[in-house]
């Protein structure tokens, strides 16, 4: 359940309700009983530096990519360097 902040309007007490989303929101005071305006609090959760996923959760490769044999095609440059050599 969310903590929700009011503030009263009357006598500038700031209080906290633990609320559900469904519950009707408070308006009045418990101290005096005045109208109360509800607050737009900052988040408790920040994600902060250069990326948490890219620190925390991804995979720069996996075990399997380090067992796979090369399946690059050899370079045709070199073959048909070869080839006019052996015809000059």
């Amino acid at each position: 359940m969310p903590i929700y902040e009011y503030k009263c309007t009357k006598c500038n007490n700031v209080f906290e309700v633990l609320q559900k989303f469904s519950d009707t929101p408070i308006t009045h005071c418990p101290r005096c009983g005045g109208s109360v305006k509800k607050l737009v609090s900052e988040s408790s959760f920040r994600l902060k530096g250069s990326g948490w996923y890219l620190t925390d959760y991804a995979r720069k490769h996996s075990p399997k990519e380090d067992n796979k044999p090369d399946t690059k095609p050899k370079k045709k440059k070199d073959r048909d360097n070869k080839l006019h050599k052996d015809t000059d």
